[in-house]
């Protein structure tokens, strides 16, 4: 369909899973790709090869998007090699799961740095090349938890939590300026980190869930489209949950 031909996004945190579903995706509807990964290992180039096969202009930039310098310098060498950064998807994100009795302070320390403080970082570093274009579409990858709480969780649901109020705030700041923000909310999300949980976790949880199934990465990347595209142009500062009706 095209709907994001002559666009350029850059999605972080892309080697597997919900970010690069995202990736693929935007790459099949016409936009040139950029993504990082913290390293540049086989799983990141494989993805950075299938955008490729897609017809579209394609690069992996290693970076630690918990780094407010490294974002930075990301964000520059993007402009050099595209010109431009129509779609940032703020994906990248880590668990360190454990009861708030248990968890040490590198845990603690560790989520909110990968996962919120990431979200600052390249939102930082791309709003003024968005600014100068007079537009651009940003998502941010929250999650249910953030909204809802899980026992075991604290550091990730206080991480994600952060990123709904950044979401909605920077949507104020800089809708003048035709730039748009918003947050995706996914629910249980068969991906390789929930394919580790036990059988009966996994049970559990679908249980919960209206639809009675997992959601995919296709079901997150197909809302992060909407949301990329003009389909969502008078549609900012808001939280769409992908969670088959989990949190209702």
């Amino acid at each position: 369909m095209g709907l994001l031909a002559g666009k350029t996004a850059l999605i972080t945190g892309a080697s597997r899973g919900i970010g690069r579903a995202i990736a693929l995706l935007f790459a099949a509807e016409g936009a040139d790709i950029a993504v990082t990964n913290i390293a540049d290992d086989e799983e990141f180039r494989e993805t950075v090869s299938e955008i490729e096969k897609l017809g579209v202009k394609a690069k992996g930039y290693v970076a630690d998007a918990a780094s407010f310098a490294d974002s930075q310098k990301t964000a520059d060498e993007i402009i050099k090699d595209f010109g431009r950064i129509d779609i940032l998807v703020n994906n990248a994100g880590i668990t360190r799961d454990t009861l708030l009795l248990r968890m040490t302070e590198e845990q603690w320390d560790s989520v909110i740095a990968v996962n919120l403080k990431s979200v600052f970082n390249m939102t930082k570093a791309c709003l003024m090349p968005m600014v100068k274009q007079t537009g651009g579409s940003i998502i941010n990858m929250s999650s249910v938890v953030g909204v809802s709480g899980n026992a075991g969780q604290s550091n990730y649901s206080a991480s994600k939590a952060g990123i709904l109020g950044f979401t909605k705030s920077v949507a104020k700041e800089v809708g003048s300026r035709n730039i748009r923000c918003n947050a995706i909310a996914p629910g249980f999300i068969l991906t390789e980190m929930t394919e580790k949980l036990p059988d009966d976790v996994k049970k559990e949880w679908t249980a919960r869930i209206p639809l009675k199934r997992g959601g995919t990465p296709e079901d997150v990347a197909n809302t992060a489209l909407f949301l990329a595209s003009d389909l969502s142009s008078y549609i900012s500062g808001q939280i769409i949950h992908v969670c088959g009706g989990m949190l209702t």
